[in-house]
């Protein structure tokens, strides 16, 4: 099981999470300030939320078209 990264960048408002180690990818931005990245096989390694703070402040909250499973280790 991989973990997820984190990553908040506050000068430039950006959220970054991966999927295990960061890996190579092609970014595809899927609508809204948030890009999705995908491995050579289309496998999704990680995503970025685009002006975060900004958002979740005027959004009070927001939605990621993403899903995901979660399992105890």
């Amino acid at each position: 099981m991989e973990k997820m990264r984190f990553f908040y960048d506050d000068e430039g408002d950006v959220l970054d999470i991966s999927i295990g180690k960061p890996k190579k990818a092609k970014s595809e931005e899927i609508g809204n300030d948030i890009i999705v990245r995908k491995d050579k096989r289309g496998k999704v390694v990680g995503f970025t939320i685009l002006n975060f703070e900004k958002r979740s402040e005027k959004e009070k909250g927001f939605n990621i078209p993403v899903e995901a499973k979660f399992e105890i280790a």
